[in-house]
């Protein structure tokens, strides 16, 4: 069985911006793709791991929004070095690192204002 999330995009007023700023707290290089309805940049993406992949777009029909769904992006051990980064990158942190589940049985996450506009969350283990 596969989980329900295939892709996600999220939306970028500034492309060039918007890169940086994900580059800038992940620590990771995005990969442009040309494609033909705007600016598109994938995050590093392993075809054969779990999970959704994603990526960061310009374009008509793309609007950023603090309102709506909230993707989690996975941070893997400890959310505390691209929370660390947020704010400096042009961000805004609206909830810091938190248990997920009553004693932190899922986890932590933490909810952050991109570039943007977009509320993205981040979640780790640890």
């Amino acid at each position: 069985m596969r989980n329900t999330i295939y892709w996600v995009e999220i939306p970028a007023k500034d492309f060039v911006r918007a890169k940086k700023f994900y580059e800038t707290i992940f620590d990771i290089e995005i990969g442009l793709v040309p494609m033909p309805r705007g600016k598109y940049g994938i995050f590093p993406l392993e075809m054969e791991a779990q999970g959704a992949g994603g990526a960061i777009v310009e374009g008509e029909g793309y609007e950023p929004s603090e309102k709506g769904s909230v993707i989690y992006l996975d941070r893997g051990d400890d959310l505390a070095i691209p929370l660390s980064k947020i704010e400096k990158a042009g961000g805004r942190i609206l909830l810091p690192k938190t248990k997920n589940g009553a004693n932190g049985e899922f986890g932590f996450i933490a909810h952050f204002i991109d570039s943007e506009g977009n509320r993205v969350g981040l979640h780790s283990n640890i």
